[in-house]
């Protein structure tokens, strides 16, 4: 084969806030469990039926995983595309396990924060539960500039 693509484009709800952990080297990484739902009508019964897939996605990327960070809770939705990604480990017991996870790599991946726990679109981090330090006129993060009152002052879409 000449070339191949592995790209996975997912919109859903994370089922727990998101886990952050550094590397040995020191960046950020952050993960988190994100449900996707397919729903039908039973041609049979007539009712209505559900069933959620659970995707666990990894963030390498420095700039994304710090709005992760900062923006998502459980229930958060977010519109994101990575790369399927397995991996092989050993568990506590000596067996050998495999864990496939989409990844949002280093320089490549997008994360779009579509609304929050709510299901609106404002920001669902409490002023309280925030990570970032509060600061007299700050700019949403140093990512728009300008004196805005919004934390984000723009559509929430990071490449």
């Amino acid at each position: 084969m000449a070339g191949s693509v592995n790209k996975v484009t997912l919109l859903g709800r994370l089922g727990k806030d998101p886990e952050v952990r550094n590397s040995q080297a020191g960046s950020k990484i952050v993960s988190f469990s994100l449900a996707t739902s397919d729903q039908w009508t039973d041609k049979a019964s007539g009712e209505r039926q559900e069933r959620t897939e659970w995707h666990r996605v990894v963030i390498f990327n420095e700039q994304l995983a710090s709005i992760a960070e900062r923006f998502l809770l459980k229930g958060s939705m977010v519109y994101l595309e990575g790369a399927l990604q397995t991996r092989k480990w050993t568990d506590n017991a000596g067996v050998e396990r495999y864990s496939t996870e989409i990844v949002l790599a280093r320089f490549r991946g997008e994360l779009t924060l579509l609304g929050d726990a709510r299901g609106n679109g404002e920001e669902a981090r409490p002023a309280q539960r925030r990570r970032e330090p509060a600061a007299a006129g700050a700019t949403g993060g140093g990512l728009g500039g300008g004196d805005l009152d919004d934390d984000i002052p723009f559509a929430a879409c990071w490449q």
